[in-house]
């Protein structure tokens, strides 16, 4: 099921036919999609060299240890793996986690990744400590971690997360922040310098790019570096200094889709045999290679009329990546449009990221209710707690259509209060082992765009059956308490129920209620509500949840749970165009918080009662601790800036990070740029199941600071949570026990966590698109921004008005000069502006660590860029 080849979909990408080995050539260079590398010989290489070729090709690539070698070498402890994560920004770094938490272990060039893609589970070798990277101290010239794309699990984002496709949740909190001088250029600049910089050097490194655009503007420029080890041999140097080095030796899993967007280009030599059969694909994310296409794939009139296709987005699947070759070899599965457009670019986004969007298929599609209109028959509601006659509601953001979860709160004679949380009941029409569930399980969630849904289940399901319209019946999972009016919990029931919602409530109308108490509203003011119900009795359950909410969540923070809030952009969209109008910050508020809380208690309850029936099968959620390294990292930068953090758990981080930061207006804003910096060492919440994990304590929660945590209450889009409710029902004896063995139950943890963490990039992506489009169509946008990181060349700012991270480059800048150095162990940049006129001094700008700045985005004329501009200070 992890296998990458089933996930992409077969569909829309047809099989892959082999390409002919006329397609492959070896050339003195690896071409990637951002320039060109030597061939760095490794050892093994070289072992390779001395044997008699017999007329073979010389290979570029080690070949692949044997399985039987690569265990015995992991057993032995010769050979590591983990996840291979390649810097976005300089494609010729990658990195694999440190099994025992210090510093990434660094792979260095495209020789040593051997032929591995982004994400892939991969088995490296150790390189010789000769040949480890020396870090130098002051860490002001480049990062020495790859990025993490998104590592704040969703559950310290707020487990509620707005279910609606325009929202452009969960922006991206990369470690570094787009490079965006790097990406635009890169082609450019590095084809101009190929020639100067052959043969004999290894690898062109993005150093020597910095350099060469730092020299080029004419730009003076002092870096004054601390006094660091001279020394260049790293056998020489304390491990402090050193950063591991290794090479791939074998491919576990490969987990990159191996699907990439990109455009086709001639062979650069016309004469040659290959350029009457082959074409160059070049994939727009610069981790993927460049790969021969066959001219048969391509459009019929491509060779006479190339640049038709010059603007035009393909797909290509990589087949092959022989030892033997710098280019892997590619079959074109289809053109999607114009570069920059909408449509093409979020399908090119759902391809690479293996989402399945076609069309549910018959087989899957049987699996639902034939006769419709679809009632709950006699039978089926004699087994159920008939609720129908309760005041039970749902809130939504106004734009959802699924809904999954309704809220019930009333007032009992004694003074308590009985809460019920009620869920849509979607293992009823979910059975284990249907081709319908088969599809569910692959899918394994929905993914929200901007602009729509790709969903887990049939329409018929996450809208109709399963959604809690209002004044429906509908079949739910209900976890009910009774609780005191400050949220201590009495008792507890679980049990399947028929609920009938009396209003669809938004957010919006919860939070009016919330904050005009008061206030009698009328019919006009809300949706359509249920006879049996009034308003005020829909309010008065609203303002009860709302009281007891607080209750919890300031018992949930008092007991030592933390919670990251990034900025996340929302649009507003054209009806007619679909294109974003607008944008700005969702607002996360008291109305999303009620929900969020309840939602808690029930994933919390219903953990606890999974793992005591079924302690080797429930399926939880843990959330490890902050990754060693990264929290040392940023631990020694907060001392290096004043900051006083204590990091000793996620409550004393909440703490710090919510005891204001001096009471001016920026004091939010510096907030922002914190919480993005504690992100970073944040790890990703996982799915597992506790019959793999022998020790217990590793099954908590970090941010939450709970023992147990799983999710129940979103089976219309996840399907973890349709396992816990079959979990669930099995331990109340309302159905037969799950038919799957604890390994695959571990197994189908990992693939939900693989398409999660898919499915949360592909948002993040898709409101970069649509930023990006917002940019191009209404900028230049200008917004203050606070600068977030300061490197010896360049500076990272929080822009604002809009949650983006960008970085600004000093010689993109109409600077005289600039200087780098340290202020005790602070880092900061002075900037010489040019004057405006002759007579005028030239203007001195400090940039440091919380500097408030004005910048001007504003798109750079290629699809989908846009730079971010530092405003000149003014003279006052």
């Amino acid at each position: 099921m992890n296998n990458s080849d089933s996930r992409i979909n077969p569909r829309q990408l047809g099989t892959p036919r082999g390409i002919k080995a006329e397609c492959q050539e070896n050339t003195n260079e690896f071409l990637f999609a951002g320039g060109s590398y030597a061939a760095v010989p490794t050892s093994g290489d070289r072992k390779n060299r001395n044997k008699p070729t017999r007329g073979r090709k010389k290979s570029i690539f080690e070949a692949y240890m044997s399985k039987e070698d690569v265990s015995a070498g992991l057993k032995r402890g010769e050979l590591i793996q983990g996840p291979l994560r390649i810097n976005p920004k300089k494609y010729h770094e990658a990195f694999i986690p440190s099994p025992d938490g210090t510093r990434d272990i660094f792979i260095d060039g495209v020789v040593a990744r051997n032929r591995a893609l982004n994400g892939d589970i991969v088995v490296v070798k150790l390189l010789p400590k000769e040949q480890w990277k020396v870090i130098k101290p002051d860490g002001s010239d480049k990062e020495t971690e790859a990025t993490h794309e998104s590592d704040v699990p969703e559950d310290m984002l707020g487990t509620c997360v707005p279910q609606e496709a325009a929202k452009g949740d969960a922006r991206s909190p990369d470690v570094i922040i787009e490079a965006q001088f790097d990406d635009n250029d890169a082609e450019h600049r590095q084809d101009h310098l190929q020639d100067t910089l052959a043969g004999d050097i290894k690898k062109l490194s993005l150093d020597t790019i910095e350099k060469v655009k730092a020299v080029g503007v004419g730009a003076v420029h002092r870096t004054k570096q601390d006094d660091g080890p001279k020394v260049n041999d790293p056998r020489l140097l304390p491990d402090k200094f050193l950063q591991r080095t290794a090479k791939v030796v074998y491919i576990l899993e490969k987990k990159h889709s191996r699907a990439a967007t990109g455009f086709i280009k001639l062979l650069a030599d016309k004469n040659s045999e290959l350029f009457r059969r082959c074409a160059m694909f070049s994939p727009v994310d610069h981790r993927v290679p460049r790969a021969y296409v066959s001219l048969a794939d391509c459009p019929p009139d491509f060779v006479t009329r190339p640049e038709d296709y010059s603007n035009m987005l393909f797909i290509c699947r990589i087949v092959d990546w022989k030892e033997d070759s710098n280019f892997a070899t590619g079959q074109l599965a289809k053109s999607l449009g114009q570069a920059g457009e909408i449509e093409p670019e979020t399908e090119g986004i759902l391809t690479e990221y293996g989402v399945d969007f076609s069309d549910f298929s018959p087989e899957a599609l049987e699996c639902l209710p034939q006769s419709l209109p679809w009632v709950i028959s006699p039978a089926e509601m004699a087994k159920r707690r008939d609720l129908r006659k309760e005041c039970i509601f749902t809130i939504d953001p106004s734009t959802a259509k699924d809904l999954d979860d309704a809220l019930s709160c009333k007032q009992l004679p004694d003074g308590n209060f009985e809460v019920g949380v009620h869920i849509a009941d979607v293992s009823y029409f979910v059975l284990e082992e249907t081709a319908l569930d088969k599809v569910a399980s692959e899918r394994a969630t929905s993914v929200y765009l901007v602009q729509k849904v790709i969903p887990m289940l049939p329409k018929l399901l996450c809208e109709e059956l399963c959604s809690l319209n209002p004044m429906r019946d509908r079949l739910t999972f209900s976890v009910m308490w009774k609780v005191t009016p400050e949220g201590k919990i009495l008792d507890e029931w679980f049990g399947r129920t028929v609920i009938c919602s009396c209003v669809k409530l938004s957010y919006d109308h919860a939070q009016s209620m919330i904050e005009s108490p008061g206030k009698v509203f009328s019919p006009e003011e809300l949706p359509p509500v249920s006879p049996q119900h009034s308003i005020a009795e829909i309010q008065q359950a609203v303002l009860n949840l709302h009281r007891i909410a607080q209750h919890l969540r300031k018992q949930r923070f008092i007991d030592g749970a933390l919670r990251l809030d990034q900025l996340k952009l929302s649009f507003t969209l054209d009806q007619e165009s679909g294109m974003p109008q607008g944008c700005y910050i969702y607002q996360y508020r008291d109305s999303n918080k009620l929900v969020e809380e309840f939602m808690l208690l029930a994933n919390m309850a219903v953990a606890h009662q999974i793992y005591r029936s079924f302690p080797e099968q429930a399926l939880l959620r843990r959330h490890p601790p902050p990754q060693t390294k990264l929290l040392k990292d940023l631990m020694e930068f907060c001392n290096q800036v004043g900051l006083d953090i204590d990091f000793s758990s996620a409550g004393t981080l909440h703490k710090s990070l919510n005891e204001t930061f001096g009471a001016d207006k920026y004091s939010e804003a510096r907030k922002e740029v914190l919480t993005n910096m504690f992100s970073r060492p944040m790890q990703m919440a996982l799915y597992f199941c506790t019959g793999i994990l022998e020790d217990e304590t590793l099954f908590r929660h970090y941010a939450l600071n709970v023992p147990f945590y799983t999710h129940f209450t979103s089976p219309i889009r996840r399907y973890a949570d349709v396992i816990v409710h079959r979990l669930l029902s099995a331990s109340l004896g309302a159905s037969s026990p799950i038919k799957m063995e604890k390994e695959a139950i571990q197994r189908q943890a990992d693939h939900c966590n693989d398409r999660k963490m898919a499915s949360k990039r592909v948002q993040e992506l898709s409101a970069d698109l649509f930023f990006a489009i917002f940019v191009r169509e209404c900028g230049p946008l200008e917004s203050e921004a606070m600068v977030m990181g300061v490197l010896n060349e360049a500076f990272d700012v929080l822009v604002l008005k809009f949650g983006v991270q960008k970085r600004i480059y000093c010689n993109a800048l109409p600077l005289l000069g600039f200087q780098f150095q340290k202020v005790g162990r602070k880092p900061e940049l002075t900037l010489m502006w040019e004057p405006e006129k002759p007579e005028q001094e030239s203007l001195p700008q400090v940039i440091t660590i919380f500097t408030l700045v004005e910048v001007v985005l504003t798109s750079d004329g290629v699809p989908l860029k846009y730079s971010a501009l530092l405003k000149r200070p003014s003279l006052e």
